[in-house]
């Protein structure tokens, strides 16, 4: 024995591999264009470690404009399409943990045609407006 203490995982973290760090699950919902999802999986995942979340499930789903028109307009009373949706759900730190189950930390929705055009009106790379989005959403 070394005589450290290892450090005591935040209120919310579910007991075992789940403290290795947060879990993103993402998923192309969309047909626009092609989108590396596992590389912003991990922009998302990189992002919640950076934060000091070392545990929880996030969902990032890259969709198309009717459906994120159709949240834009359920959730915020908004009409059209917008480039991104972030849907939190547990705080991490007071969010308790039942039988396993991971603490929820929400949603976030990306239009990746709606990132294409935000990308040409900016001058920037459409990947690169992805990323941005994708941070901000889980922000």
């Amino acid at each position: 024995m070394t005589g450290t203490t290892p450090p005591r995982p935040w209120p919310g973290s579910p007991p075992g591999p789940s403290r290795a760090g947060p879990v993103v699950e993402a998923a192309d919902e969309q047909a626009a264009m092609t989108v590396d999802v596992s590389h912003f999986s991990e922009l998302a995942r990189g992002v919640l470690v950076a934060r000091g979340v070392r545990g929880g499930e996030l969902s990032l789903t890259f969709v198309d404009e009717d459906t994120i028109s159709e949240l834009n307009r359920h959730h915020l009373g908004g009409e059209g399409p917008t480039d991104v949706l972030a849907f939190p759900l547990d705080a991490p730190t007071d969010a308790p943990v039942a039988d396993g189950i991971p603490v929820l930390l929400g949603d976030v929705v990306v239009c990746p045609a709606q990132a294409q055009r935000n990308a040409v009106a900016r001058s920037v790379a459409t990947d690169d407006e992805l990323a941005l989005l994708v941070v901000h959403g889980v922000l």
